[in-house]
């Protein structure tokens, strides 16, 4: 084996166009989980929830324009990073399989904490999951992963989706048998009131009511071919920044804005059910996801959008940190642990806070990187990746 230090990806080695879009991953994500920790949206319907123009249309844009876009697009690039990790790891004679097999018992490790000490919300569990599954491709040649990527987002989406419409036509109330304002209430007045204890086994049951058995085969089909796309994409080298790859990235950034914008609006022109919000999620959340993607690459050339976008970086060189950064402040917030204002916010209130928190996040990573080279739980993960102590200070320069 090689004796030269594998070190994370630092400086030159970085690809600042991926931090960019891991940040504005973080900032969508944020949008999405924010009314998860203020109420029990796991159990009801926000549109009839809260009452106001300003709330709907709050809600509405979330909709359009973040739910199902952001986790899917850090899917992408999590299929993105083991590649570059792999080459790596690789290229300075280090066995492969340890590190990753390690990196992953990590994620899930952090996952759990997350899920059942923090907010149950948790997405991390799943990463490290389907980034196990992902390993069955990663010697794939790059057209191996761009097919089945494809088959798996379009092929059991458009077979379901078309079994959903069946249903909405035969029970065009379906939707309400996903709600349970039963549960709803009762999981608010525990979050708002319980102490740590009960409010522990209420978020271990709110976890398991999303993540059961029976939801493997949807997020698999989810989140699979969308690591195999990132994966694809981090072959090809396309977002390098190399003049000749731009046309493909330009075309990449039309086929995804002709298929993710309609399908994400299509509750809106057409008719919102069951069977258009979940082509909208499954169809139209990949989609906006790599029009996202291939967005920031693309404004990333010009000066200045890289000014106004850089920010988005520090976040994003943070970004397992700010994740769980997030979800600790919140939970801190609105839990009745805390400061109890869960119930007490609204949708219009909990967007401008996710904003005001984002930016507090931008100005804690920039301070945060002048003196250390990645976050706080970066640098746990790495260590125990590695197995080794690895030197999270910057070094001074004489």
């Amino acid at each position: 084996m090689n004796n030269e230090q594998l070190t994370p990806v630092m400086g030159a080695e970085r690809i600042h166009s991926i931090d960019v879009i891991r940040g504005l991953a973080i900032l969508g994500i944020f949008f999405v989980n924010m009314p998860s920790f203020f109420a029990p949206v796991l159990y009801l319907n926000p549109e009839t929830w809260w009452n106001g123009e300003l709330h709907l249309w709050t809600n509405r844009i979330i909709d359009i324009f973040a739910q199902a876009s952001f986790y899917t697009l850090f899917s992408f690039l999590f299929g993105f990073g083991l590649i570059l990790f792999k080459e790596r790891a690789l290229a300075k004679g280090y066995s492969f399989y340890p590190l990753i097999t390690r990196r992953l018992l990590v994620l899930l490790l952090f996952g759990c904490l997350h899920a059942f000490l923090v907010w149950h919300g948790d997405i991390l569990i799943t990463y490290a999951i389907v980034g196990a599954i992902l390993l069955l491709f990663h010697k794939s040649k790059p057209i191996t992963l761009l097919i089945w990527a494809l088959i798996l987002i379009f092929v059991p989406n458009l077979f379901l989706g078309g079994l959903m419409f069946l249903a909405v036509m035969f029970e065009p109330e379906i939707n309400a048998l996903l709600y349970n304002e039963q549960l709803a209430l009762k999981s608010a007045e525990i979050y708002a009131n319980g102490g740590f204890l009960e409010i522990t086994n209420q978020r271990f049951q709110d976890w398991y009511y999303a993540n059961n058995l029976g939801s493997i085969f949807a997020l698999v089909i989810t989140l699979l071919p969308m690591f195999l796309l990132g994966a694809y994409i981090a072959k090809k080298k396309w977002f390098e920044g190399r003049d000749e790859d731009i046309k493909k990235v330009k075309t990449l950034w039309l086929i995804s804005l002709v298929i993710g914008v309609p399908m994400k609006l299509l509750p809106y022109y057409t008719s919102k059910n069951a069977a258009t919000d979940y082509l909208q999620d499954t169809i139209g959340g990949p989609g906006t996801a790599v029009f996202y993607a291939t967005t920031v690459v693309l404004l990333m050339r010009l000066p200045v959008w890289k000014r106004l976008l850089s920010p988005l970086a520090f976040v994003g060189r943070l970004s397992l940190s700010n994740y769980l950064f997030q979800s600790i402040v919140c939970t801190f917030l609105f839990y009745g642990y805390g400061i109890g204002l869960y119930g007490k916010v609204e949708p219009f209130t909990g967007f401008l806070l996710t904003i005001g928190i984002f930016i507090i996040q931008i100005i804690i990573s920039y301070f945060w990187l002048k003196k250390f080279r990645f976050g706080p739980i970066e640098w746990v993960w790495r260590t125990f990746t590695y197995a080794q102590k690895v030197d999270i200070r910057k070094k001074a320069i004489r």
